[in-house]
C-alpha cells in the first residue's frame, strides 16, 4: 500500500495548480500523507522525497522530464497525468486521474523502466567537470549566433566525423519521439538501452541518424568560432565555449514509471499522437 505521495506539477498551467489541489483532497481523504511542491523547484522537492511512495507528475511531458530528474537517484515510481498536448511519457488524461488512483494506491499497475543518459562537462575552466543525467536527450548546439558550429564526434574514443550543423543530439529511446523525431532521428522501443546520435540540420557532412549501443560512450568537442549550448532535456541550458567537451554514456540511474493501462498501448497510441491525437 502507497503512505505517502509527493506531487510535482506544472507552476505556469492554472490547470495543473488546480488538479493538484484535487488530487491532495483526494489522497488526504484515504489517509495518504502528501506534498506537493513546483516542478521547477527541485531542491525543495528532494528534500521531501525520504519515504516517498509515488510520485504523480502533472502537467505535460516537460514536468515529467523534471520530476526524473529531481527524483534521481531514488527509485521511485512516477505516474504522469497529462495536462499538456502529446504526453508521450504520461500515462493518465486528467479526467480518468481520481478513477484510476485508488488502484495505484492499493498495488495495482506495472513497472516501465527507462534507461537515462549521463552527460559530462569539461572546459578549460571547469574543475572537475559537471555531470547532468538526462532521460529525453542532450544537445550541443549553435549559440546565439545564427551560425553552424563545428561538433567534431567520436565513438569509444574512435573519431567518427566533424559536424557543420545547427547541432548535434544524442537521445534516450523515451527521447526519440522528441526533437530527435523532429531532426530524422528514428523511434526506438521505449524500453530499449540503445541511443541516437542525430545531426541536426547538417552542411555538406554525414546527416545520417546512428542508433550506438548501450555500451558506447560518445564524446563531441565544439569547435573554436562560435559559442555553442549545451541543452539537458531542454531545462537545463549552459552556454559552451570552443574545445569543450561533453561526454554521454549510458547513466547508471533509470526512471520507473508506474502504468496501468496494457502494457502494448505505446504501438498502439504511437500514430495518435504523433498527430496531436489521445
Amino acid at each position: 500500500m502507497v503512505g505517502k505521495v509527493g506531487i510535482i506539477y506544472h507552476p505556469k498551467i492554472e490547470a495543473a495548480r488546480v488538479k493538484a489541489g484535487e488530487l491532495e483532497g483526494f489522497l488526504v481523504s484515504r489517509g495518504v500523507s502528501v506534498w506537493h511542491c513546483s516542478a521547477w523547484e527541485a531542491e525543495i522537492a528532494k528534500a521531501q522525497l525520504n519515504g516517498t511512495d509515488m510520485i504523480l507528475g502533472v502537467g505535460g511531458d516537460g514536468t515529467i522530464l523534471r520530476a526524473a530528474n529531481i527524483v534521481i537517484p531514488e527509485k521511485i515510481p512516477i505516474v504522469g497525468i497529462n495536462l499538456g498536448k502529446l504526453g508521450f511519457m504520461t500515462e493518465l488524461g486528467s479526467d480518468e486521474a481520481l478513477e484510476k488512483l485508488p488502484s495505484l494506491l492499493s498495488g495495482e499497475g506495472w513497472i516501465d523502466e527507462r534507461a537515462m543518459l549521463e552527460a559530462e562537462l569539461s572546459t578549460a575552466s571547469q574543475e572537475p567537470p559537471l555531470v547532468f543525467h538526462a532521460l529525453n536527450d542532450v544537445v550541443v548546439a549553435r549559440g546565439a549566433v545564427a551560425r553552424l558550429v563545428r561538433i567534431e564526434a567520436a565513438i569509444d574514443d574512435n573519431y567518427l566525423t566533424t559536424y557543420k550543423a545547427d547541432g548535434v543530439l544524442a537521445a534516450t529511446a523515451t527521447g526519440s519521439t522528441g526533437y530527435s523525431l523532429a531532426a530524422g532521428g528514428p523511434v526506438l522501443y521505449p524500453q530499449s538501452s540503445d541511443f541516437l546520435l542525430v545531426p541536426i540540420v547538417s552542411h555538406l557532412c554525414s546527416a545520417h541518424a546512428l542508433v550506438l549501443s548501450s555500451t558506447a560512450t560518445l564524446r563531441l568537442t565544439v569547435g573554436a568560432l562560435y559559442q555553442a549550448t549545451l541543452s539537458i532535456d531542454g531545462h537545463m541550458n549552459l552556454t559552451l565555449s570552443g574545445g569543450a567537451t561533453v561526454k554521454i554514456k549510458q547513466s547508471p540511474h533509470k526512471v520507473r514509471f508506474l502504468r496501468i493501462h496494457q502494457e502494448d498501448s505505446f504501438y498502439n497510441s504511437l500514430e495518435q499522437r504523433l498527430k496531436g491525437k489521445q
